[in-house]
């Protein structure tokens, strides 16, 4: 319940970024709609029985999100590794914030793909 969070005429006053931001957690809290909605009747990986979320290897917010900003998330393969009846896929995904250079959210993603 931060103030630069929640109270706009305070973050106005008070903050460097002149407006309120998104807390980092709200922030990641849409990667997998960001990621996941391209084609929303189009399975992303259609031939594996089951897609386990295994978690994050890392994440930073290098950049605040201020309060209207409109996001975006770019996802890049960057390591697949065999395993038993499957593969484990990491991904860095960047959620880049419109006119702006510094991403909002830079994270490592890691999913299991089961056959």
């Amino acid at each position: 319940m931060q103030w630069i969070h929640t109270d706009p005429e305070r973050a106005e006053q008070e903050s460097p970024f002149k407006t309120t931001i998104a807390h980092g957690f709200l922030t990641l809290s849409l990667l997998p709609k960001l990621t996941d909605s391209v084609d929303p009747d189009s399975a992303m990986f259609p031939t594996a029985k089951m897609v386990v979320n295994i978690g994050l290897n890392q994440v930073r917010f290098p950049y605040p999100v201020k309060a209207n900003n409109q996001v975006r998330a770019v996802s890049t393969l960057t390591k697949v590794t065999p395993i038993r009846k499957g593969l484990e896929i990491e991904r860095e995904i960047k959620v880049e914030i419109d006119g702006v250079r510094r991403p909002g959210c830079v994270a490592v993603s890691v999913i299991q793909l089961h056959f």
